[in-house]
C-alpha cells in the first residue's frame, strides 16, 4: 500500500515537474533584441531596467515584462495647417521631421507607445509651426534667398522674348523697359525657410526631450500651398504682369518693325535709283553706239538711208491716219516712187 502510495506521489512529482519546465520553456527566462530595437524590462509596472543593444538577454519568468521600442530614426508626418503670415495671408504648411528615442525610460513612463508619441508630437509642432509663421512675412516662408533679386532683370524682363542678341541689347532693354514703365522686384529675404525651420525646431526640442524623452532631430517644412483666395490673387498679380510686359514687348517690337520697314524702304530706293543710273548710263551708251551705226551707215549711202527711213515711217504711221487729205508733201515723196518725187 505504502508502494502504491509512494508511486502515485512519484507521478505527482513528476508531472508537476513536466508543467513547470513547459510553462518556463513557453514564457522562457531569455528574450532577443534584434538590430534597432530597445526595450524596457519591467515589474508589475514598475521599471527595473532598459536594453539598448541587440543580442540575447534575460528576464524573470511571470515577473519580468519586456516592451520593445524601436531604436531607429523615426519620420513624424503633421496634417497641412491653414495658417496667416504677417500679412495676414493665409497659406497651408505642410511640415515633417525627423526623431528618435533617446531616453527609453522618460519615453515608457510620459507616453508609453509610439502612438501616444505620435499624438505628442501633434500636439507640440504643430502649434510651434503655427507660431513661427504667423511671426514671419510670406516671401520669408516660400524662399530661401535673394538669387531671384541677383538676377539679371534684364534677363527676367526679355525671358522667354522671341528677339535676337541684337534686339536684347541694352539699349533695347532700356527701350522696353521705359515702355513698360517698371522692373520687377521682389522684397529681400532675412531668413528664410530653412531658418524658418530651425526656429520650429528649437521650440521643440527641449521641450520633448525634457518630458517625453524623444529628441527630435529636424524639422523641414515639406511644402507650401496658396490658400484658394490668395491663389486668386497671385494669379491675377501675374496675369497683370505678364500682360503689361506683353504690351512692352508688342510696342517694342511694333517699333522695331518700323525702323526695319523704313530701313527696307530706304534700301529699296536706293538699290532703284542705283538700278535707274546704271540703265540710263547703259541706254546713253547704246544710243551713242547707234547713232554711230547711224551715221557710218548714212555717209555709206545717203539716198538708201533717207529712204529706208522714210518707209520705217511710213510703216508705223500710216496705219494710225483715219483720214488723209492729200498726199502732196514732201513727207509722202517716196510713197509712189523709190526714187522720190521729181
Amino acid at each position: 500500500m505504502s508502494a502504491q502510495k509512494t508511486t502515485n506521489t512519484l507521478v505527482a512529482v513528476v508531472v508537476t515537474l513536466g508543467i513547470l519546465i513547459f510553462l518556463l520553456v513557453v514564457t522562457g527566462p531569455f528574450f532577443v533584441l534584434n538590430e534597432g530595437e530597445q526595450a524596457v524590462v519591467t515589474q508589475f509596472g514598475r521599471i527595473t531596467r532598459t536594453v539598448l543593444d541587440a543580442g540575447l538577454n534575460y528576464k524573470i519568468p511571470f515577473i519580468d515584462s519586456v516592451v520593445i521600442f524601436p531604436k531607429k530614426v523615426l519620420s513624424w508626418d503633421g496634417q497641412a495647417q491653414r495658417i496667416p503670415t504677417l500679412e495676414n495671408q493665409f497659406i497651408w504648411v505642410d511640415t515633417t521631421a525627423r526623431w528618435r528615442i533617446s531616453n527609453l525610460a522618460k519615453f515608457y513612463e510620459s507616453v508609453n507607445t509610439l502612438d501616444r508619441a505620435f499624438a505628442r508630437l501633434d500636439e507640440i509642432i504643430d502649434p510651434a509651426t503655427r507660431t513661427v509663421i504667423s511671426n514671419n512675412p510670406l516671401h520669408e516662408a516660400v524662399r530661401d534667398t535673394n538669387l531671384i533679386n541677383e538676377l539679371s532683370s534684364q534677363a527676367l524682363l526679355l525671358e522667354g522674348a522671341p528677339l535676337s542678341e541684337e534686339e536684347k541689347s541694352e539699349s533695347n532693354f532700356n527701350a522696353v523697359r521705359d515702355l513698360i514703365g517698371t522692373t520687377r522686384t521682389f522684397p529681400q529675404v532675412r531668413n528664410g525657410r530653412a531658418v524658418l525651420s530651425q526656429q520650429i525646431l528649437n521650440r521643440v526640442r527641449e521641450r520633448t526631450l525634457d518630458e517625453f524623452g524623444i529628441e527630435i532631430m529636424d524639422v523641414v517644412i515639406r511644402q507650401i500651398r496658396y490658400s484658394e483666395d490668395l491663389t486668386t490673387s497671385v494669379y491675377n498679380r501675374m496675369i497683370a504682369e505678364r500682360k503689361q510686359i506683353a504690351e512692352g514687348l508688342r510696342s517694342f517690337g511694333e517699333g522695331r518693325k518700323r525702323e526695319i520697314l523704313g530701313r527696307m524702304e530706304r534700301e529699296k530706293r536706293s538699290i532703284l535709283s542705283e538700278a535707274y543710273r546704271r540703265a540710263e548710263e547703259i541706254k546713253g551708251r547704246a544710243d551713242a553706239q547707234a547713232a554711230e551705226i547711224y551715221a557710218a551707215a548714212y555717209r555709206q549711202d545717203p539716198e538708201f538711208f533717207t529712204f529706208w527711213r522714210a518707209i520705217e515711217s511710213y510703216r508705223q504711221v500710216v496705219p494710225k491716219f483715219r483720214t488723209t487729205l492729200t498726199t502732196d508733201l514732201d513727207y509722202f515723196r517716196y510713197l509712189y516712187s523709190p526714187s522720190g518725187r521729181r
